[in-house]
């Protein structure tokens, strides 16, 4: 096959967890812990760890603050973290069209 590159994946990125949080963080900029977790279907621990694990390489940011005496936390994407994502869906694309044009 042709022109394969696997290379173009981040495995950061590539863990469904972290796609799905960078995919809801492209088109809202920003959100809550809640929102994230009820929008993933994740548990606390779990979403915690996948944040940490994006913040770490830099594609999100992590706010904290109060709402009143209530904590709040919020995750935004950097530039970095887009340009990571469009890289990787672009690195993905590569690969299911390398896939379409064999099957031919």
């Amino acid at each position: 096959m042709s022109g394969f590159d696997i290379a173009g994946i981040d495995e950061v990125i590539h863990v469904r967890m972290r796609l799905g949080i960078l995919t809801l963080l492209a088109s809202a900029e920003v959100a809550d812990f809640v929102e994230l977790r009820d929008k993933l279907q994740a548990t606390q621990g779990n979403l915690s760890i996948h944040l940490r694990k994006l913040e770490e390489a830099g594609y999100i940011t992590i706010e904290k603050d109060f709402v009143g005496r209530k904590p709040r936390t919020r995750a935004r994407i950097t530039a970095q973290g887009r340009h990571a994502l469009l890289a990787y869906l672009d690195a993905i694309s590569a690969l299911i069209e390398g896939v379409r044009e064999q099957a031919k």
